[in-house]
C-alpha cells in the first residue's frame, strides 16, 4: 500500500476524571515536520507526542491539536499565608498609631489582601494524564493512516493509468520510426535522381547518407530505458512503502527521456508524441508529491 501525505484523524478519550480530543491533519512536505498544539500545562509531554507520532509519519507537514477537560473536583486548593496576614495585621496597626485612627481592621479585611488566600493546582498524576492522552493520541494517529492510505490508493490507480498511457506514447514512436526512414529514403532518391538527371545512383553513397540520418534521429535507446522506467514506477506503486523519493527521482529520468526524443524528432507527429509524453510526465510528478 502506498500513503498520501495528505490526511486527517481525529480520535476523543474520556477516561476517568480527563478527557482528551487529538485533531491531526496535513499535508505534502519533503521531510517530517509536526506543530502541536497542547494546553501549556501539558506541554512537557511534547517531547513523547512526538516520538509516538514517528511511528506513524515518515514524511509531511502535521499540525497537531490537543484539547484537555479536567473534571475533577478537588484539582484546586485554597493556601492561606498566615505569616502574610501577620505582616498586614502590622503594619495596619502602625498605620493606626501614627496617624491616630480607629483601628478597626477585620478578619475579612486581611484576607483580601493580597496573596494572603492563593488558589493552586494540586499535583497531577502525569502517569495517569499520559494513559489517557496516549489513548487519543494512538486513535488519532491509526485514523490519520487509514485518511491517507485511503487516498494513496486513489493516487496509485491514478498514476498506473497515467503510465498505461505513456506505454501507448513510447510504442507510437517505436512505430513511426521506420516509416519516418522510409519517408526519408525515398525523398533523398527522389532529390539525388533530379540532380543526377536519371544517371545512376551509387547505392553507397545513398545507403551511407541514410545511416547517418538515421543516427541522428534513432531513438531506441530512449524508448527502451523510459519503458524500462515505466515498468520499474509500476512495480515500485505495486510494492508500496514510503515511495514518494523514489517515484520522483524515476519521473526526472523519464523527463529526461522525453526531452531526447523530442530534440530528435524530425517529424511532425513523434513531436507531438513527445510534447504527450512531456505532459503526462509532469501530471505523474505533481501527483508524486503527494506520496509519502
Amino acid at each position: 500500500m502506498i500513503k498520501s501525505m495528505t490526511g486527517f484523524g481525529r480520535y476523543e478519550n474520556l477516561q476517568g476524571d480527563f478527557r482528551f480530543t487529538v485533531e491531526m491533519k496535513a499535508v505534502n512536505h519533503r521531510y517530517f515536520d509536526v506543530n502541536i498544539k497542547i494546553p501549556k500545562k501539558l506541554g512537557f509531554f511534547e517531547s513523547a507526542i512526538r516520538s509516538v507520532l514517528k511511528n506513524y509519519i515518515q514524511r509531511g507537514k502535521v499540525d497537531v491539536f490537543i484539547t484537555y477537560e479536567d473534571f475533577t473536583e478537588n484539582n484546586v486548593s485554597l493556601k492561606y499565608n498566615e505569616s502574610l496576614a501577620a505582616e498586614y495585621v502590622k503594619y495596619y496597626k502602625q498605620l493606626a498609631q501614627t496617624f491616630g485612627l480607629n483601628y478597626d481592621v477585620q478578619s475579612s479585611s486581611i484576607g483580601q489582601c493580597p496573596e494572603v488566600f492563593t488558589m493552586e493546582a494540586q499535583t497531577v498524576d502525569e502517569k495517569e494524564i499520559w494513559e489517557v492522552l496516549n489513548t487519543a493520541l494512538t486513535g488519532a494517529s491509526e485514523r490519520f493512516v487509514e485518511s491517507r492510505i485511503q487516498e494513496g490508493e486513489s493516487l496509485r490507480a491514478d498514476l498506473l493509468e497515467k503510465l498505461e498511457h505513456m506505454i501507448g506514447d513510447v510504442e507510437a514512436v517505436e512505430i513511426r520510426y521506420p516509416i519516418i526512414m522510409e519517408a526519408y529514403r525515398e525523398k533523398l532518391e527522389s532529390k539525388v535522381k533530379d540532380l543526377l538527371e536519371d544517371k545512376q545512383i551509387e547505392e553507397s553513397r545513398l545507403a551511407a547518407e541514410i545511416v547517418i540520418y538515421a543516427d541522428k534521429i534513432c531513438t531506441d535507446e530512449e524508448t527502451v530505458r523510459l519503458k524500462s522506467h515505466i515498468e520499474s514506477m509500476k512495480a515500485s506503486l505495486k510494492e508500496g512503502g514510503s515511495i514518494g523519493r523514489k517515484l520522483d527521482f524515476i519521473a526526472q529520468e523519464m523527463n529526461r527521456e522525453a526531452n531526447t526524443i523530442l530534440s530528435k524528432a524530425n517529424d511532425l507527429e513523434t513531436s507531438n508524441i513527445a510534447i504527450d509524453l512531456k505532459t503526462e510526465i509532469e501530471k505523474i510528478r505533481e501527483q508524486i508529491q503527494n506520496i509519502e
